[in-house]
């Protein structure tokens, strides 16, 4: 009896420490099952037009190939699964405010009263960065690099690209453009964790700025134009991030245990 009485305590306390676990597990469950349902319900509603998105994409290189020239597939499905990824991956991108959105639903709770104000503003701008860099890869960089590659021409070689090989690099340096324009978001984190500063970010610009050609080379097809064009704006949003790192006070402690205390005051 004195055992079994000594059981009770214990397993009432990992019922108690189980149940908030599984009601995270479910909440979490139920926000990725509202981000997989939105992505597909853009899906099949884009799908119609699949054809025609990817004719929008391979404009850029379309207009600048030989008149006598013309994509192909190499592959007896890629007619079919090249579209079709191509407009799951856009779907992903038009969701991704709502994705954030429900990110956002599962981990505010958990965050201080000051990572709170900060969070929201960070996530529109990382948002809104992504699509500019998402953009300038399509107007500005693509027909400068595909022009480019077009004008080389080798001596019994006829410029008929695969429509499989386009859409990797395509969707490889729309990511790599995506990304790099969330440079400012980067340093803004740093900076505000007390990680670095902004006087020690420009101490370290001229390794930064050797650092981006690199990312340029490796991120980016083989030339010099598109190596540069990322480049540029890598090192412009690194400054950019700096500027306005200055206006944002590192976190202190002991704020963060006062807004703790208050938190744990509220819930009492």
């Amino acid at each position: 009896m004195t055992d079994q009485q000594q059981d009770k305590p214990e397993d009432s306390n990992s019922v108690g420490e189980e149940m908030p676990l599984m009601s995270h597990l479910l909440e979490l469950r139920n926000r990725l099952l509202k981000m997989i349902t939105a992505v597909f319900a853009i899906f099949f509603s884009l799908f119609y037009w699949a054809t025609d998105l990817y004719y929008i994409l391979a404009k850029p290189l379309l207009s600048v190939i030989p008149n006598n020239s013309s994509m192909i597939a190499t592959d007896v499905l890629a007619n079919f699964f090249t579209p079709f990824k191509l407009t799951m991956v856009l779907s992903i991108f038009i969701a991704i405010p709502y994705i954030l959105s429900q990110i956002w639903g599962f981990i505010a709770p958990g965050l201080y009263k000051h990572e709170k104000s900060l969070a929201i503003p960070l996530m529109i701008s990382s948002t809104l960065l992504f699509y500019v860099g998402l953009m300038f890869a399509y107007f500005i960089v693509f027909p400068l690099a595909f022009g480019f590659l077009a004008s080389i021409e080798l001596e019994g070689v006829q410029t008929m690209p695969d429509i499989s090989s386009y859409l990797d690099t395509v969707l490889k340096m729309f990511f790599a453009f995506g990304v790099t324009f969330e440079i400012p978001i980067a340093i803004i984190l740093l900076v505000k964790m007390g990680i670095t500063t902004p006087d020690n970010l420009r101490q370290k610009r001229p390794y930064v700025i050797v650092g981006v050609f690199v990312v340029g080379m490796l991120l980016t097809p083989p030339d010099i134009i598109s190596q540069t064009l990322l480049a540029i704006p890598m090192w412009f949003l690194f400054e950019v991030g700096i500027y306005f790192a200055g206006f944002i006070k590192p976190e202190d402690k002991s704020d963060s245990q006062s807004d703790s205390q208050s938190d744990k005051e509220s819930k009492a």
